[in-house]
């Protein structure tokens, strides 16, 4: 099982549609596939049509004993199963804190499942506190969105320094530009300047397109309900960049 984390800790550069279209890209190419929304907004969760609430007694993130399988849910598509979130996802920081070996609690979890599971993908909210550090703990890989400006790029140096300080494989932080304005001629000096600082960054990249913006009221992912779209393949190119540098016996490297 390969644990992806779609993570920033800056918001609004695309987190959830990113990870939304990889888990569903992923699945549609026959890969037994779980999508765990961590972010208290329950975006992905809404995407998916679930309703945005975890049986009391089967939350399995923060109570031991309590498998997170009980809280699975499947969606409309083939291989494809979602862990939803709701608003008590805001406390989970503060509910591991409570733990013993805090900043593995996530991985805990992930590793009690017994589905066999083939890809994991972690929506993730824009945070650098203990939940952060469970998500570098459980994730074999980071996919990182990051948008063509000097902020979202000094944002992925600030990551990138962070984990070096926790010993994460660089090889294991695979960034890509996603909301790229096509026609931003600063965009595209930003872009070509990181591409030179940053030899990790991917390279296709997710322009911003309204097509995406559309996710929000269809309520399906791009290649769902606009296969044929430019967007679409956008997200397919990207997904088969990441496949090409993921080792499929990957799991999370044990961290103390």
């Amino acid at each position: 099982m390969i644990t992806l984390a779609v993570y920033s800790n800056k918001g609004g550069v695309g987190k959830t549609t990113t990870a939304v279209n990889l888990a569903y890209l992923a699945a549609q190419g026959g890969a037994s596939t779980l999508i765990c929304d961590l972010d208290p907004q329950s975006a992905t969760t809404f995407f998916f049509r679930v309703k945005p609430k975890l049986k009391k007694k089967a939350r399995g993130l923060v109570q031991t004993g309590d498998p997170i399988e009980r809280s699975i849910k499947g969606t409309d598509y083939d291989n494809l199963d979602l862990l939803p979130a709701d608003f008590t996802h805001r406390n989970l920081d503060i509910n591991f804190d409570k733990l013993s070996r805090p900043r593995f609690q996530l991985h805990k979890a992930l590793a009690s499942l017994t589905t066999g599971y083939d890809l994991v993908f972690l929506d993730c909210p824009p945070t650098i506190n203990i939940l952060a550090e469970n998500i570098f703990n459980a994730a074999a890989y980071l996919v990182v969105p990051v948008t063509p400006t000097t902020l979202a790029v000094r944002t992925l140096e600030q990551l990138l320094d962070f984990l070096d300080q926790r010993d994460f494989d660089p090889a294991r932080v695979l960034p890509f530009f996603s909301m790229v304005d096509l026609r931003d001629r600063w965009q595209k000096r930003t872009a070509a300047a990181a591409y030179r600082q940053f030899a990790g960054l991917l390279r296709h990249p997710v322009p911003y397109l309204p097509v995406v913006e559309q996710m929000s009221a269809q309520r399906e992912p791009v290649a769902a309900f606009a296969p044929n779209s430019p967007a679409a393949d956008y997200y397919r190119q990207l997904w088969q960049e990441i496949q090409n540098h993921i080792n499929p016996s990957e799991t999370a490297p044990a961290r103390s």
